[in-house]
């Protein structure tokens, strides 16, 4: 897979109530510096090297971003970028197995799936389409009221705990470019485990922290923004996943070089390592919910 050169979107750098915290995925206090950005800071844990914003904002902070003021900007970002963002996702999806994924659920009449920050609902009005039963998640109310009334897709406002979903709910569980911009990504990991069905596939993609890209440019990584609160690696993000009861099934990685950033051949060449070896700018991590059926 190959990356388009699209900017990143975040809410502007303003000051905001936070406070330092523990490392969320194994409880350390021996956190480090790591990368110094304009306005906020990174540190990485001494004990299992996650590297999480510290002081990190409140979460009451984090959701008035995108319930006040920046909704709209958000919503038309999306709108600009859609399509590419629905290629990029598609191919995702192919390189996670998703078709055949698709073939044996369907064949055993389980169809149902949720996207958790589906933005406008491209992806699931794309997945609807091929007879999947579709909910989404959005807390950006803008681009919740245009999936919704322009899409005509179930898609809920409120955070994913929020919707009190029944247990064993869905197949499939999506969330693309959700996990890094959350509080507590541990909460949200258990709350999928909770609603998917015995067996079922969570497919998550974040950026990638210990790719090429975040390595070469460090804080000025593309990636090392405002609104991404943790930065996960392979690594810590399976160790996450395994934690709340999850088994990782398939890794891809995508992105060697950003677009304009090399000559032509360069990038691709650079682009198939990054796909082979694992080194991409951006990870994609198929999980099984244990206590069921492999999928």
């Amino acid at each position: 897979m190959c990356t388009r050169s699209i900017k990143t979107w975040s809410t502007p750098v303003s000051a905001e109530e936070s406070r330092l915290i523990p490392c969320i995925l194994c409880g350390g206090e021996a956190l480090r510096p790591y990368l110094a950005c304009e306005g906020f800071a990174y540190r990485r844990c001494a004990r299992c090297g996650l590297v999480q914003m510290n002081p990190q904002p409140l979460a009451s902070e984090v959701a008035r971003r995108y319930q006040e003021g920046h909704g709209a900007a958000y919503l038309a970002y999306e709108l600009a970028n859609e399509q590419a963002f629905l290629e990029l996702q598609t191919l995702a999806l192919g390189d996670a197995g998703f078709a055949a994924l698709e073939r044996d659920l369907f064949a055993k009449g389980q169809k149902t799936l949720l996207d958790v920050g589906c933005a406008t609902g491209a992806l699931l009005e794309t997945l609807s389409r091929r007879g999947w039963e579709t909910t989404g998640v959005e807390i950006c109310t803008p681009a919740q009221v245009y999936a919704q009334r322009v899409r005509n897709l179930d898609v809920r406002a409120l955070p994913l705990k929020e919707n009190h979903f029944p247990c064993h709910s869905f197949a499939v569980v999506l969330a693309s470019h959700l996990i890094e911009h959350l509080n507590d990504p541990r909460a949200f990991v258990r709350e999928v485990h909770r609603i998917l069905l015995p067996g079922g596939c969570f497919l998550v993609t974040t950026p990638n922290i210990g790719g090429f890209q975040a390595r070469l440019f460090k804080n000025r990584w593309r990636s090392a923004i405002f609104d991404h609160l943790f930065l996960f690696s392979i690594k810590t993000l399976s160790r996450l996943l395994g934690d709340c009861g999850f088994e990782v099934v398939r890794v891809c990685t995508w992105g060697g070089l950003a677009a304009g950033s090399a000559p032509a051949g360069l990038k691709r060449l650079c682009d198939r390592g990054a796909k082979r070896f694992g080194f991409g700018d951006v990870m994609l991590i198929k999980a099984r919910r244990c206590g069921g059926e492999m999928l």
